[in-house]
Protein backbone atom coordinates (compact mmCIF):
# COMPACT_ATOMS: atom_id res chain seq x y z
CA UNK A 1 0.00 0.00 0.00
CA UNK A 2 2.81 2.43 0.84
CA UNK A 3 4.46 2.05 -2.56
CA UNK A 4 1.17 2.30 -4.41
CA UNK A 5 0.23 5.49 -2.56
CA UNK A 6 3.71 6.86 -3.16
CA UNK A 7 3.41 6.19 -6.89
CA UNK A 8 0.02 7.90 -6.94
CA UNK A 9 1.31 10.98 -5.10
CA UNK A 10 4.32 11.11 -7.43
CA UNK A 11 1.97 11.56 -10.40
CA UNK A 12 0.20 14.58 -8.89
CA UNK A 13 1.77 16.76 -11.58
CA UNK A 14 -0.81 15.41 -14.06
CA UNK A 15 -3.28 17.76 -12.37
CA UNK A 16 -1.76 20.48 -14.54
CA UNK A 17 -3.80 18.99 -17.38
CA UNK A 18 -6.98 20.20 -15.71
CA UNK A 19 -5.74 23.05 -13.50
CA UNK A 20 -4.56 26.42 -14.73
CA UNK A 21 -0.89 26.53 -13.72
CA UNK A 22 0.31 29.07 -16.27
CA UNK A 23 3.27 26.83 -17.17
CA UNK A 24 4.00 25.11 -20.46
CA UNK A 25 4.05 21.37 -19.81
CA UNK A 26 6.28 20.81 -22.85
CA UNK A 27 8.94 23.32 -21.77
CA UNK A 28 8.73 23.81 -17.98
CA UNK A 29 10.50 21.79 -15.30
CA UNK A 30 8.12 19.69 -13.22
CA UNK A 31 9.71 21.36 -10.18
CA UNK A 32 8.47 24.74 -11.37
CA UNK A 33 4.93 23.69 -10.47
CA UNK A 34 6.04 23.79 -6.82
CA UNK A 35 7.93 27.10 -7.01
CA UNK A 36 7.07 29.52 -4.22
CA UNK A 37 5.76 32.14 -6.66
CA UNK A 38 3.33 29.73 -8.33
CA UNK A 39 -0.36 29.83 -7.34
CA UNK A 40 -0.55 26.06 -6.81
CA UNK A 41 2.96 25.69 -5.46
CA UNK A 42 1.78 24.67 -1.99
CA UNK A 43 -0.30 21.82 -3.42
CA UNK A 44 2.55 20.35 -5.45
CA UNK A 45 5.05 20.75 -2.61
CA UNK A 46 2.68 18.81 -0.37
CA UNK A 47 2.23 15.98 -2.87
CA UNK A 48 5.99 15.77 -3.42
CA UNK A 49 6.53 15.55 0.34
CA UNK A 50 3.88 12.84 0.65
CA UNK A 51 5.36 10.84 -2.24
CA UNK A 52 8.85 11.01 -0.78
CA UNK A 53 7.82 10.02 2.73
CA UNK A 54 5.61 7.16 1.51
CA UNK A 55 8.36 5.68 -0.66
CA UNK A 56 10.92 6.17 2.10
CA UNK A 57 8.67 4.38 4.59
CA UNK A 58 8.08 1.52 2.14
CA UNK A 59 11.79 1.10 1.44
CA UNK A 60 12.75 1.20 5.12
CA UNK A 61 10.07 -1.37 5.93
CA UNK A 62 11.38 -3.62 3.18
CA UNK A 63 14.94 -3.24 4.47
CA UNK A 64 13.73 -4.22 7.93
CA UNK A 65 11.70 -7.29 6.99
CA UNK A 66 12.95 -8.70 3.69
CA UNK A 67 15.80 -11.23 3.42
CA UNK A 68 19.14 -9.43 3.17
CA UNK A 69 20.16 -10.52 -0.31
CA UNK A 70 22.80 -8.18 -1.80
CA UNK A 71 20.88 -7.01 -4.87
CA UNK A 72 17.62 -6.55 -3.01
CA UNK A 73 19.19 -4.73 -0.07
CA UNK A 74 21.07 -2.38 -2.39
CA UNK A 75 17.94 -1.71 -4.41
CA UNK A 76 15.77 -0.92 -1.39
CA UNK A 77 18.51 1.34 -0.01
CA UNK A 78 18.58 3.21 -3.32
CA UNK A 79 14.80 3.54 -3.21
CA UNK A 80 15.09 4.95 0.33
CA UNK A 81 17.56 7.53 -1.01
CA UNK A 82 15.06 8.47 -3.71
CA UNK A 83 12.28 8.88 -1.14
CA UNK A 84 14.39 10.94 1.25
CA UNK A 85 15.74 13.18 -1.52
CA UNK A 86 12.25 13.70 -2.95
CA UNK A 87 10.93 14.73 0.46
CA UNK A 88 13.89 17.10 0.91
CA UNK A 89 13.29 18.47 -2.59
CA UNK A 90 9.80 19.54 -1.56
CA UNK A 91 11.21 21.54 1.35
CA UNK A 92 13.77 23.30 -0.90
CA UNK A 93 11.57 24.71 -3.67
CA UNK A 94 12.55 27.07 -6.45
CA UNK A 95 11.64 30.69 -5.82
CA UNK A 96 10.48 31.27 -9.39
CA UNK A 97 10.02 29.49 -12.74
CA UNK A 98 13.08 30.05 -14.97
CA UNK A 99 11.60 28.53 -18.13
CA UNK A 100 8.54 30.77 -17.94
CA UNK A 101 10.06 33.95 -16.49
CA UNK A 102 13.06 35.51 -18.31
CA UNK A 103 13.82 37.68 -15.28
CA UNK A 104 14.01 34.56 -13.10
CA UNK A 105 16.27 32.86 -15.65
CA UNK A 106 18.57 35.89 -15.75
CA UNK A 107 18.74 36.07 -11.96
CA UNK A 108 19.49 32.36 -11.78
CA UNK A 109 22.30 32.70 -14.33
CA UNK A 110 23.74 35.64 -12.36
CA UNK A 111 23.53 33.73 -9.08
CA UNK A 112 21.02 36.15 -7.61
CA UNK A 113 18.42 33.59 -6.60
CA UNK A 114 18.10 32.08 -3.09
CA UNK A 115 20.41 29.25 -2.09
CA UNK A 116 17.44 26.90 -2.25
CA UNK A 117 17.89 26.80 -6.05
CA UNK A 118 21.32 25.17 -5.64
CA UNK A 119 20.11 22.93 -2.82
CA UNK A 120 17.12 21.92 -4.94
CA UNK A 121 19.44 20.94 -7.80
CA UNK A 122 21.45 18.75 -5.41
CA UNK A 123 18.42 16.97 -3.94
CA UNK A 124 16.91 16.51 -7.41
CA UNK A 125 20.15 14.91 -8.62
CA UNK A 126 20.22 12.59 -5.58
CA UNK A 127 16.60 11.62 -6.19
CA UNK A 128 17.34 10.82 -9.83
CA UNK A 129 20.40 8.71 -8.93
CA UNK A 130 18.44 6.84 -6.26
CA UNK A 131 15.49 6.22 -8.57
CA UNK A 132 17.61 4.92 -11.45
CA UNK A 133 19.66 2.70 -9.15
CA UNK A 134 16.55 1.29 -7.48
CA UNK A 135 14.84 0.60 -10.79
CA UNK A 136 17.83 -1.22 -12.26
CA UNK A 137 18.96 -3.07 -9.12
CA UNK A 138 15.53 -4.20 -7.87
CA UNK A 139 14.68 -5.37 -11.38
CA UNK A 140 17.93 -7.35 -11.38
CA UNK A 141 17.03 -8.74 -7.95
CA UNK A 142 13.62 -9.85 -9.19
CA UNK A 143 15.19 -11.73 -12.08
CA UNK A 144 18.14 -13.12 -10.11
CA UNK A 145 16.17 -14.44 -7.15
CA UNK A 146 12.95 -15.36 -8.94
CA UNK A 147 10.91 -12.77 -6.99
CA UNK A 148 8.11 -10.44 -8.08
CA UNK A 149 7.29 -11.75 -11.61
CA UNK A 150 5.73 -8.45 -12.80
CA UNK A 151 8.95 -6.61 -11.92
CA UNK A 152 11.08 -9.26 -13.61
CA UNK A 153 8.93 -9.06 -16.72
CA UNK A 154 8.28 -5.34 -17.11
CA UNK A 155 11.32 -3.96 -15.30
CA UNK A 156 13.84 -4.28 -18.16
CA UNK A 157 11.80 -2.35 -20.79
CA UNK A 158 10.83 0.25 -18.18
CA UNK A 159 14.47 0.63 -17.18
CA UNK A 160 15.54 1.11 -20.80
CA UNK A 161 12.80 3.69 -21.37
CA UNK A 162 13.65 5.47 -18.11
CA UNK A 163 17.33 5.70 -19.04
CA UNK A 164 16.41 7.13 -22.46
CA UNK A 165 14.04 9.69 -20.89
CA UNK A 166 16.75 10.64 -18.39
CA UNK A 167 19.28 11.16 -21.18
CA UNK A 168 16.75 13.38 -22.99
CA UNK A 169 16.11 15.38 -19.83
CA UNK A 170 19.80 15.89 -19.04
CA UNK A 171 20.55 16.96 -22.62
CA UNK A 172 17.62 19.39 -22.53
CA UNK A 173 18.75 20.86 -19.21
CA UNK A 174 22.26 21.37 -20.60
CA UNK A 175 20.86 23.04 -23.72
CA UNK A 176 18.62 25.33 -21.68
CA UNK A 177 21.41 26.37 -19.34
CA UNK A 178 23.65 27.07 -22.36
CA UNK A 179 20.97 29.29 -23.91
CA UNK A 180 20.30 26.92 -26.81
CA UNK A 181 16.59 26.40 -26.25
CA UNK A 182 14.77 23.94 -24.03
CA UNK A 183 14.63 20.90 -26.33
CA UNK A 184 11.15 20.09 -24.94
CA UNK A 185 12.69 19.80 -21.48
CA UNK A 186 9.32 19.58 -19.79
CA UNK A 187 8.09 16.74 -21.98
CA UNK A 188 11.26 14.74 -21.38
CA UNK A 189 11.15 15.23 -17.62
CA UNK A 190 7.45 14.42 -17.44
CA UNK A 191 8.07 11.20 -19.36
CA UNK A 192 10.90 10.43 -16.91
CA UNK A 193 8.77 10.84 -13.79
CA UNK A 194 5.78 9.10 -15.38
CA UNK A 195 7.84 6.00 -16.21
CA UNK A 196 9.23 5.94 -12.68
CA UNK A 197 5.73 6.15 -11.23
CA UNK A 198 4.62 3.28 -13.47
CA UNK A 199 7.57 1.19 -12.26
CA UNK A 200 6.72 1.98 -8.63
CA UNK A 201 3.20 0.77 -9.35
CA UNK A 202 4.54 -2.45 -10.91
CA UNK A 203 6.81 -2.96 -7.90
CA UNK A 204 3.90 -2.37 -5.52
CA UNK A 205 1.82 -4.94 -7.41
CA UNK A 206 4.70 -7.41 -7.56
CA UNK A 207 5.50 -7.40 -3.85
CA UNK A 208 1.79 -7.40 -2.99
CA UNK A 209 0.94 -10.59 -4.87
CA UNK A 210 -0.07 -13.58 -2.70
CA UNK A 211 2.44 -16.40 -2.48
CA UNK A 212 2.17 -19.54 -4.58
CA UNK A 213 3.94 -22.79 -3.77
CA UNK A 214 5.05 -25.09 -6.57
CA UNK A 215 5.08 -28.86 -6.24
CA UNK A 216 7.44 -30.30 -8.88
CA UNK A 217 5.29 -33.45 -9.14
CA UNK A 218 1.89 -31.83 -9.46
CA UNK A 219 2.59 -28.37 -10.78
CA UNK A 220 1.46 -25.10 -9.24
CA UNK A 221 -0.43 -25.47 -6.00
CA UNK A 222 -3.00 -23.30 -4.36
CA UNK A 223 -1.85 -20.01 -2.89
CA UNK A 224 0.22 -20.50 0.24
CA UNK A 225 0.80 -18.24 3.20
CA UNK A 226 1.78 -14.64 2.73
CA UNK A 227 5.37 -13.54 3.08
CA UNK A 228 4.56 -12.21 6.52
CA UNK A 229 4.29 -15.77 7.77
CA UNK A 230 6.41 -17.67 5.26
CA UNK A 231 10.02 -16.63 5.45
CA UNK A 232 12.46 -19.04 3.76
CA UNK A 233 13.99 -21.71 5.91
CA UNK A 234 17.71 -22.04 6.61
CA UNK A 235 18.12 -24.57 3.80
CA UNK A 236 16.28 -22.51 1.22
CA UNK A 237 17.95 -22.29 -2.17
CA UNK A 238 19.15 -19.09 -3.83
CA UNK A 239 15.72 -18.42 -5.34
CA UNK A 240 13.86 -18.71 -2.08
CA UNK A 241 12.23 -15.59 -0.75
CA UNK A 242 9.20 -14.67 1.28
CA UNK A 243 7.04 -16.37 -1.32
CA UNK A 244 9.03 -15.90 -4.52
CA UNK A 245 7.29 -13.17 -6.40
CA UNK A 246 4.76 -12.78 -3.61
CA UNK A 247 3.96 -10.40 -0.86
CA UNK A 248 6.90 -8.97 0.98
CA UNK A 249 6.29 -7.60 4.46
CA UNK A 250 6.16 -4.11 3.06
CA UNK A 251 3.00 -2.94 4.62
CA UNK A 252 0.91 -4.78 2.02
CA UNK A 253 2.25 -2.69 -0.88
Amino acid sequence: MLLALGALAYTAWVLELVLATGLDLVQAYVSELAATDQPLGGLFRATDLAAGLLVLAAACTALRWLPHRPWATTGWAALALFGAATAADSRLPLSCAPTADPVCAARETAGLVPATHTAHAVTSALAMVGALAALVVLTAAARRYGWWPPVARFGPPLAAAELAATAWTLAAVAAFEAGRGSWALGAGQRLQVLLLAVWLGVLAYGVGRPCRRTDPASGPAAPGPDADSAAPGPDAGPGAAPGAGCRDPEGGS
